[in-house]
């Protein structure tokens, strides 16, 4: 690695030495974004809603060595960045014309034996530490291709081929080390696992794929989740198109980022209270039927940038999916304006259950996505082959700026029999009211005896005053 001699722009004046822009918003973890910016073509233009803002602290340029046929690759290390990171690339080819653009963001779920031979899921997106080493603009024999390397042993790849008047997404790599002890503790399986998907999707030339909707690909044992998708490859005289090639979901979905009214007032630092939101019912299906089960109203109190607001959900604009294993289970939502609201459940010690990770990416009312992620969590306990109740509110802290407040909740991740709820155990709240409810009655029913004894000695008290006076 040398120092980056190029201007670096939007940086520091000049990056023939190391230099630091000091800026704002020392709020988060640190983070890397790679930026292939030589020359740096404009971006497509995208809507106001779309864009996201990145706080950053400290920026400092660097210069790798470059990658034959495209262009040179700048790194910038951001202390203070935002917690999801967006990926970025401006592949450039040996005449500094931009070849191919991307920017996108994803994550990944990974199942996986252990030495114990129960099951364990993991949820890879940190994805901070990204490198493109491998992206090439593509030639006779080779068509496009975006590498990307991160984490410990991370990597994945797309081909784009070209045919006729249009380019396809040919097929998507995902590769892991599941020797990683940090990463898979306890696997049983050792190695570099790979798997592939045939994605084969035609775009026309010139154009650029759009996808803000949420889209999967499963196979095995890793499920990639991929959102806010725009790529561009074969792009044609070194200028980015402005015309989008919108994906299915983002042709269909007219409500995916709501538009506010010109007459709504902008939103305060204080949310409006809102009613209990309406309860609803949720189940997930195996091969062996009804494998989970919930029941409950679900209230969102969101703080983004230092705007609170509370969204409650409908069950009835309510999609919802999931899947179980024996070790882990998945509920996740998903609406018109939530891409994807996750709940994960865990066994701990062989015989309890628990919530231990919530996952979350949205629009807000301004348009902007909201994203948050906590696999660390620790809610909702209770026995394997029971359910978990608590009637009254509660709160699920998911972080300082997402909570997620319950009403009337029920849920069963495993052991499900015929489709219905086995015996539930209580949450504190309730079992303290199912204490104070006999109590508050035996209290009335001593009270009552008192009384009763109280007037029966006063009766009696004025029958003998009688009776002397006679």
């Amino acid at each position: 690695m040398t120092r980056a001699e190029a201007p670096c722009p939007g940086v520091c004046s000049t990056c023939g030495r190391w230099s630091a822009l000091l800026l704002p918003g020392f709020q988060q973890a640190f983070s890397l974004v790679l930026l292939l910016l030589l020359p740096p073509p404009p971006p497509p233009p995208l809507p106001p809603r779309r864009r996201r803002r990145l706080l950053c602290g400290i920026m400092v340029c660097f210069r790798f060595s470059p990658v034959p046929g495209s262009g040179l690759v700048l790194l910038c290390l951001v202390l203070g960045a935002v917690s999801s990171y967006a990926l970025e690339l401006n592949l450039t080819d040996s005449g500094k014309a931009t070849c191919l653009y991307a920017k996108w963001q994803m994550n990944f779920t990974i199942r996986y034996e252990t030495t114990s031979k129960s099951y364990k899921t993991v949820t890879v997106s940190d994805l901070s530490t990204a490198t493109y080493n491998g992206s090439a603009c593509g030639e006779d024999q080779n068509g496009p291709k975006i590498a990307v390397q991160f984490g410990s042993g991370f990597s994945w790849v797309v081909n784009f081929t070209k045919e006729g008047s249009t380019y396809s997404i040919d097929g998507i790599s995902f590769s892991y080390n599941i020797s990683d002890n940090t990463t898979f503790p306890d696997a049983k399986d050792k190695g570099i696992l790979t798997v592939y998907d045939p994605v084969r999707f035609r775009i026309p030339l010139n154009n650029i794929f759009r996808c803000n909707s949420l889209s999967t690909l499963e196979k095995d044992d890793v499920v990639q989740y991929y959102w806010d998708v725009h790529v561009q490859a074969f792009v044609q005289n070194g200028t980015v198109s402005t015309k989008e090639f919108l994906c299915e979901k983002d042709r269909t979905s007219t409500t995916v980022a709501p538009i506010t009214p010109t007459t709504t007032p902008a939103p305060t630092t204080t949310p409006i209270p809102k009613e209990k939101p309406e309860v609803g019912s949720y189940s997930v299906n195996n091969s062996n039927g009804t494998c989970l089960l919930a029941t409950m109203g679900l209230q969102l109190n969101i703080t983004h940038e230092k705007v609170a607001s509370i969204i409650n959900i409908n069950p009835n604009t309510t999609d919802f999916t999931g899947n179980c294993h024996p070790q882990s289970a998945l509920l996740r939502l998903n609406s018109s304006n939530i891409k994807f609201l996750d709940f994960v459940f865990a066994v701990k010690n062989e015989n309890r259950f628990y919530l231990k990770e919530v996952n979350i990416s949205m629009y807000l009312v301004n348009g902007s996505v909201f994203s948050i992620a906590n696999n660390n969590l620790s809610y909702w306990d209770a026995p394997l082959g029971s359910s978990y109740m608590c009637n009254k509110e509660q709160t699920v802290s998911v972080s300082g700026a997402f909570q997620i407040n319950t009403f009337d909740l029920r849920v069963q991740p495993f052991n499900v029999m015929e489709g219905k709820y086995s015996t539930a155990e209580e949450c504190s709240a309730d079992s303290d009211l199912n204490f104070l409810i006999p109590v508050a009655v035996g209290v009335a029913l001593g009270f009552l005896i008192i009384v009763v004894f109280i007037s029966y000695m006063i009766g009696r008290r004025k029958s003998r005053t009688g009776y002397q006076s006679v």
